[in-house]
């Protein structure tokens, strides 16, 4: 056995001295490292879940350049006063006066201008060319879907969801860190009112445009809006177009008195089939074929045409105010 060991031995020492130089590697990890890292991830568990550190309270953090590479990234060009104001709260404001307040400082120097008019400006903007560029788009959709559209595109959730993509949330000086849903939602509306006054209304309307409107792209239009009495503005709007008057069939059923019952209506005006749906019920069935009755009369299918988001549109024809 030991022969063979020798024997081995000596094979692998002249296939190393005839062959190219190989490399060992080896991982030289202290001993110390294993039970440092046990005892600090048993310390962490022993402390709990750790409330999130804002980026402003680290050494490195330098607010200036962050709001000038801000500007840079959405390839816009901000007076630097403005877009600092623009991510001051009233809350923070109101704290930050009262601290100096308290340190002795003179009442001319407490005042602390915060965001809430130009968030004013910026959503009265942003309302402006939404509902210009939902006109614009979607023309056969009457008042009240526009407006459906409208206060989502302009709601608190997807503002606030533009706004934290954006990477405002470091930015933001607010009493609570991460700042709510609120503050993200009126921070970008500052944003937009900071860049009307910085680069002029029309870049406000294209920043709209490019970050807000386009939530609407591949989305379903019928989970924005969602007539709740589909078949009552189905005739009302036949009437207004002057198609008759809408009159629902029962077009195919099968099932019937069973649990999987399926029923198949029509919706026809002037002899014409405006839609159809299916449902487990006459009712459903009915209401169904009128919201797709609706769909094809206002083009708001899945197969429509795209939303263009490349359009300009004129600053007269978005009304401000």
């Amino acid at each position: 056995m030991s022969f063979l060991r020798s024997a081995a031995g000596f094979l692998a020492l002249t296939r190393s001295l005839g062959g190219p130089p190989t490399v060992q590697t080896r991982r030289h990890i202290k001993r110390w490292v294993s039970p440092t890292l046990r005892e600090l991830a048993h310390r962490q568990q022993k402390l709990g879940p750790q409330k999130p550190e804002p980026r402003s309270g680290f050494v490195e953090w330098n607010q200036r350049s962050e709001l000038f590479a801000f500007g840079k990234r959405l390839g816009e060009s901000f007076e630097m006063a403005l877009l600092q104001r623009a991510f001051i709260e009233r809350s923070y404001a109101h704290r930050e006066e009262e601290k100096r307040r308290k340190l002795g400082i003179e009442e001319a120097d407490l005042q602390i201008a915060d965001n809430s008019d130009l968030a004013q400006k910026g959503q009265i903007i942003a309302r402006a060319y939404v509902d210009a560029f939902l006109q614009h788009q979607l023309p056969k959709v009457p008042k009240e879907g526009l407006q459906a559209i409208a206060s989502y595109l302009l709601g608190t959730n997807t503002l606030a969801h533009v706004s934290s993509h954006l990477g405002t949330k470091d930015l933001i000086h607010s009493t609570e860190y991460p700042p709510s849903a609120e503050s993200l939602a009126q921070s970008l509306q500052a944003v937009i009112g900071a860049l009307a006054d910085s680069s002029g209304v029309e870049r406000a309307f294209l920043f709209v445009r490019d970050f807000i409107c386009t939530q609407l792209n591949q989305k379903d239009l019928l989970d924005v809006w969602t007539p709740e009495e589909p078949l009552q503005l189905l005739e009302k709007i036949c009437q207004e177009r002057k198609l008759g008057d809408a009159e629902p069939r029962l077009i195919g059923d099968c099932g019937k008195n069973t649990v999987l019952a399926a029923y198949q209506v029509g919706i026809y005006a002037n002899r014409q089939l405006l839609g159809k749906g299916f449902g487990e019920d006459l009712k459903t069935a009915t209401e169904t074929a009128a919201i797709d009755a609706l769909q094809s009369l206002f083009d708001t299918h899945d197969n429509r045409r795209p939303f263009d988001f490349r359009v300009q549109l004129e600053t007269k024809n978005v009304r401000l105010g």
